[in-house]
């Protein structure tokens, strides 16, 4: 069976690119999730690895779809042959079946995990640079009126936290933020 794992890490993003790069292939199953990649932990993908099953081949569009982390993502690949299933990564060019492909998987990951370290390394001096010349305060604080009304609607399950997050015009990581400082504050 074709599988392709599709993700983005926002509500707010596009996986249209994704989409239009497996029709080439002939997928019988997609997983599509909009979450960040921060770690392995994540419903579409953990439904994906559970139910693919030797012969199978997972197509991304990208090797930064499925996972931000050499260890994350070498781990995915060492699970997915220990299961007999193939990855194909078409931006890459990257099939895992070959000792070339997992060769070159592991050194496109690690300059990927490079690249990304550098990235948080300039923005961190950017905003050491821009706060030491007053320039930068942070993100504006979210406040939410009345939000112990939210907060009691969410814990007596009337509403998720993807819902809740929807109502309030936010992100969920800014919903889970409210929520910590509500419970440190009740």
């Amino acid at each position: 069976m074709n599988m392709a794992y599709i993700r983005v890490s926002t509500i707010e993003q596009n996986e249209a690119r994704q989409v239009e790069a497996m029709k080439q292939y002939q997928i019988d199953k997609v997983y599509q999730e909009k979450v960040s990649a921060k770690n392995t932990d994540r419903p579409k993908l953990q439904e994906m690895l559970e139910f693919a099953r030797e012969g199978d081949t997972i197509y991304v569009a990208d090797f930064s779809r499925l996972a931000r982390s050499t260890k994350d993502l070498l781990e995915l690949v060492e699970l997915l042959e220990s299961k007999g299933v193939q990855l194909v990564s078409i931006k890459e060019q990257i099939d895992t079946s070959t000792a070339t492909g997992r060769l070159m998987l592991k050194m496109i990951s690690a300059i990927n995990d490079f690249e990304r370290e550098n990235m948080l390394e300039r923005q961190r001096e950017g905003i050491a640079i821009a706060k030491a010349e007053g320039k930068y305060k942070g993100r504006k604080e979210v406040s939410i009126p009345d939000f112990s009304k939210h907060y009691h609607r969410y814990m007596n399950r009337e509403v998720s936290k993807s819902q809740l997050a929807k109502e309030l015009g936010i992100s969920r990581p800014t919903l889970d933020k409210l929520i910590k400082e509500h419970q440190q504050v009740s």
